[in-house]
C-alpha cells in the first residue's frame, strides 16, 4: 500500500451532492446509486492513484478487470462521507468484473476470494481506529513485502501497529491466492533483471529501478512497493531525484 496524496476535490457534481449529505445508511445507498457522475470521479481518483488500485497496488486495467469507487470508510458507517472526495479512492475490481474473476480464478485452480474494496471483510464494517488507510502519510511504513507474494506487518513496527497492519490486511484480504501469484510474478521478474544487472558492468541498476518507479504517461508500474523494497537505497535514490512527489 502506498500513500495517495489528493488533487483537487473531484467534480462540481460531487461537490454539489456534499453540500446536502445523506444522513443514513438508506440515503447513502439510494442517492450513491442514482449518482451519474461515477466515471468522471473513477478518472480523477486514477490520476492520482497512478492506475494503481489504492489497495493492492494492482493495475487492473491490465487484466481487464477495471476499477470501482471506493468508499475508504464505509457509507454505510459514515453515510455523511458518502460525497467526500476525501473519502474516495478507485480499487480494484469493477463491479461488473467480480464474476468473470471469480470464473477465471476456480478454472485455474484458484479460490475466487475477492480482495480490496470488495472483501467480505471490508464490505461488512471497519474499524477505522485500526484500520490502515491509504490516505494516511505513513500508510508504506505498515507493510512488507515476502519473495513468496505474501504482505506481511513490518517488523520495525510496535505491537500495536503490528496488530493495525494485521487487522488490515485481514480485513481487505490482501493475501489472496490470486494477489499472492501476482506478487510472487512480479518479485521473481524483478529478482531475475536484478541478478543480470548484477553481473554486468555494462547494466545500471539506477536505470532499472527507475523504469518501475517513475511514472510513465502518469502510469506507474504494478506493485509499486515491491519494487520499492527490493530495490531499497537505490529505490530511495531514484525517488529523490526523479519523483520526489512519490516519497
Amino acid at each position: 500500500m502506498r500513500p495517495i496524496s489528493k488533487h483537487g476535490n473531484g467534480s462540481y457534481h460531487l461537490n454539489q451532492a456534499n453540500q446536502t449529505p445523506p444522513q443514513n445508511k438508506e440515503q447513502a445507498t439510494r442517492r450513491w446509486s442514482s449518482f451519474n457522475y461515477k466515471p468522471h470521479i473513477l478518472d480523477c481518483l486514477l490520476d492520482e492513484q497512478y492506475q494503481l488500485c489504492c489497495y493492492s497496488e494492482l493495475r487492473a486495467d491490465k487484466y481487464d478487470l477495471g476499477y470501482h469507487i471506493e468508499h475508504i470508510e464505509n457509507k454505510g458507517q459514515a453515510p455523511q462521507r458518502t460525497f467526500d472526495y476525501n473519502n474516495l479512492a478507485a480499487s480494484a475490481l469493477a463491479s461488473d468484473s467480480i464474476r468473470a474473476f471469480k470464473d477465471k480464478q476456480q478454472e485455474t485452480g484458484l479460490s475466487g476470494d475477492l480482495f480490496g474494496g470488495h472483501a467480505q471483510g471490508k464490505q461488512r464494517s471497519v474499524d477505522m481506529q485500526r484500520f490502515v488507510s491509504p490516505h494516511q502519510p505513513d500508510c508504506a511504513r505498515f507493510f512488507s513485502y515476502l519473495s513468496d507474494g505474501r504482505i506481511t506487518p513490518s517488523e520495525s513496527l510496535s505491537q500495536q501497529d503490528q496488530e493495525r497492519a494485521q487487522y488490515t490486511i485481514d480485513l481487505l484480504n490482501l493475501n489472496s491466492p490470486f494477489l499472492q501469484v501476482e506478487r510472487r510474478t512480479w518479485w521473481d521478474e524483478l529478482d531475475t533483471l536484478f541478478a543480470e544487472h548484477l553481473s554486468n558492468a555494462t547494466m545500471d541498476l539506477y536505470c532499472l529501478a527507475a523504469i518501475d518507479l517513475v511514472p510513465t504517461a502518469g502510469k506507474l508500474s504494478p506493485f509499486f512497493s515491491i519494487t520499492r523494497q527490493l530495490f531499497g537505497p537505490i529505490a530511495e535514490k531514484v525517488l529523490q531525484q526523479e519523483v520526489p512527489e512519490l516519497l
